[in-house]
């Protein structure tokens, strides 16, 4: 497993439903990128200008919304994951 450095985030994207609520099926070429993830793991923590270091607001096993096209995307043993910084993520789904 890969392990994040600094205020980054390794996160599973949590792919979307391939039936409407209406019953019909959507080709591959229809989806587009779920926005909603799983955290994996979180980094190493960054600091502030004092040296302090900065709590993250996310924890393993969140749940986050994040936008379609940000971070950087790596295949890991095949699986496909995404490093984001937490500054990116815009929020918890509860």
């Amino acid at each position: 497993m890969i392990k994040p450095l600094g205020q980054r985030v390794l996160l599973r994207r949590i792919e979307a439903e391939e039936k409407t609520a209406g019953g019909l099926y959507l080709p591959d070429t229809a989806k587009e990128k779920p926005q909603e993830a799983l955290v994996v793991a979180v980094g190493t923590g960054g600091r502030d200008d004092q040296g302090k270091l900065i709590d993250f607001t996310v924890k393993e096993n969140d749940r986050v919304l994040i936008s379609k096209y940000g971070g950087t995307e790596v295949k890991i043993d095949g699986v496909d994951y995404l490093i984001i910084n937490e500054n990116d993520i815009l929020g918890v789904i509860a």
